[in-house]
């Protein structure tokens, strides 16, 4: 509202400024050229002193306009971003993860960008009315013609506008979020692959796809341009033939306020061009919007919303376990092992009788209670680009030092991590890219032991590891397990880990419509570990 204020002000004084101006300066030279006589009787002081007053208002009004409707803009997107991030987390896994990386960072950062330019722009309409009207009111003291003449000509100016962007830029501009998108999700997987491309010589192809993309983004660009060389063409040409129709019109009235009545068009033109500058942003702008809404229909649950038991029980594929048991997942690579743990986890949907946490069927449960009964440590580490503390804090964000030190002991990392230059302090890189696979593995271990959970869930907690490192890992996972009393459910294909529990399921095969698992259960004896 402050914004729409101040460029009300801007609008109108802009116009009358320019127009007392001309006024003034015609009136000025036919009085200088009248005689001496003539010259001493016009009276100098007060245009002059009103065209000042108007040209600070003018000017204030304008850094009012730009300091409120930016604040306006910016509060809108401090508010926005981390909304739409909530809504990406909140959102069904199986829609939240086909967005790929780059088409992510487009919407979080050029979608909302362009939607900031709407929220700038709302104050226009009430700058350029004022404007208008400013002009029209001014041009009426030469008479009505120029006054009709300017409102016609602003009238055709907007509908030819609206024509000109609607089948010009429009489309470029809807079409060049998408583009955008796109070409930073290949930017994005490319470079994850770099080494891979260049092991196999295979960065011709990649640059080729980039080029390509990089290509149809900028054609797309041009266009756009293109289009609003057009408009502006349009607004020129449309702005020479108002000012001679209204001198032609004003004719009859005297030489000061033909000259007013003329500058008065030029303004109310100009006055017009924000309006038609958002039709050409419209498409950009639009197409931004329905992005977004697509994500943002997703509300977040609170994160202290906790339904499960303390220690629930749980049945998972025929097998009843009690709080603190041990459950190992076997299987050939592809029968739905890690399927099983997503949907304990309610990353993946689970049919009816998948599984049960004391004796309330998985599927009625909600991601938030399915969640508080689970610590897990996936098979693929995914680490933030932060420090140590950071990537384990993610578990526990109260957690202190010794806490923090305590888990990375049990994963087996507590000494690499206290040969690193500042610790827990020290900073990771992008996806943990200073440590090895397998540090980055027992890192993600150690955040999941550090959750509070009643059952853990661990797939392929030793992929990767020597022997010597795997002995140690298995031995100190199996000395907190008992100390804790928590249960664990295990994928694994490596022996090491599988005599940490007592009972092993087969998984034999996994149905992809029902998501059931066709399994066989077979009791192995309990095998302790000792620390060596």
């Amino acid at each position: 509202m402050l914004a729409a204020i101040c460029a009300a002000v801007v609008g109108a004084g802009s116009t009358i400024l320019l127009g007392l101006s001309g006024w003034f300066i015609t009136g000025a030279a036919l009085a200088g050229v009248a005689g001496l006589t003539t010259a001493q009787a016009f009276n100098v002081l007060l245009p002059s002193a009103t065209i000042r007053l108007l040209a600070i208002l003018r000017t204030g009004a304008r850094y009012g306009e730009r300091l409120q409707g930016h604040a306006a803009a910016l509060d809108a997107l401090a508010a926005i971003r981390p909304r739409l991030f909530a809504s990406l987390a909140a959102a069904p896994p199986r829609e939240a993860l086909a967005i790929a990386r780059g088409d992510a960072a487009a919407r979080l950062v050029q979608d909302v960008d362009a939607v900031e330019t709407r929220f700038v722009r709302l104050s226009a309409p009430w700058g350029a009315g004022a404007g208008i009207g400013a002009a029209v009111l001014l041009a009426a003291l030469a008479g009505p013609g120029p006054a009709i003449a300017i409102a016609l000509a602003v009238a055709l100016h907007l509908v030819l506008a609206r024509l000109l962007t609607r089948k010009l830029s429009a489309p470029a501009g809807a079409t060049i979020q998408a583009a955008a998108g796109d070409l930073k999700s290949a930017l994005a997987a490319f470079a994850a692959a770099a080494p891979e491309l260049k092991v196999y010589g295979a960065q011709g192809p990649a640059l080729d796809r980039i080029a390509q993309l990089g290509g149809e983004l900028d054609a797309l660009k041009v266009r756009a341009v293109r289009a609003q060389g057009v408009l502006a063409l349009s607004e020129g040409a449309l702005t020479g033939l108002t000012v001679a129709a209204v001198l032609a019109l004003a004719a009859p009235a005297s030489a000061p306020l033909a000259a007013l009545a003329a500058l008065a068009a030029v303004m109310a033109i100009e006055a017009a061009a924000p309006i038609a500058r958002a039709f050409d942003q419209d498409g950009a702008a639009e197409a931004a919007g329905e992005r977004l809404d697509v994500l943002l229909r997703h509300t977040p649950e609170a994160a202290s919303h906790r339904e499960t038991p303390t220690r629930p029980a749980l049945r998972l594929l025929g097998q009843d376990l009690a709080p603190g048991a041990r459950l190992a997942l076997v299987g050939p690579t592809g029968c739905g092992k890690t399927t099983r743990l997503e949907q304990l986890l309610g990353l993946r949907g689970a049919p009816a009788d998948a599984f049960a946490l004391d004796g309330q069927d998985g599927s009625d449960l909600s991601p938030a209670a399915l969640r508080a009964a689970f610590a897990y440590a996936p098979q693929d580490a995914a680490l933030l680009a932060g420090t140590v503390r950071e990537n384990l804090q993610l578990a526990a964000p109260q957690a202190d030092d010794e806490t923090l030190w305590a888990a990375l002991d049990d994963a087996a990392l507590a000494d690499r991590v206290r040969a690193l230059p500042q610790g827990l302090d020290t900073w990771l890189g992008e996806a943990g890219e200073r440590l090895s696979g397998g540090e980055r593995r027992r890192l993600s271990l150690a955040r999941a032991l550090l959750r509070d959970a009643p059952w853990l869930l661990l797939d392929e907690p030793t992929e990767g590891l020597d022997p010597t490192t795997e002995a140690r890992v298995v031995a100190r996972l199996d000395a907190r397990l008992r100390a804790t009393g928590q249960g664990l459910v295990l994928v694994s294909h490596r022996p090491a880990p599988l005599t940490l529990c007592q009972r092993t399921i087969a998984v034999e095969t996994l149905s992809p419509a029902a998501g059931s698992a066709i399994s066989r259960a077979m009791t192995t004896p309990v095998i302790t570990t000792a620390t060596p």
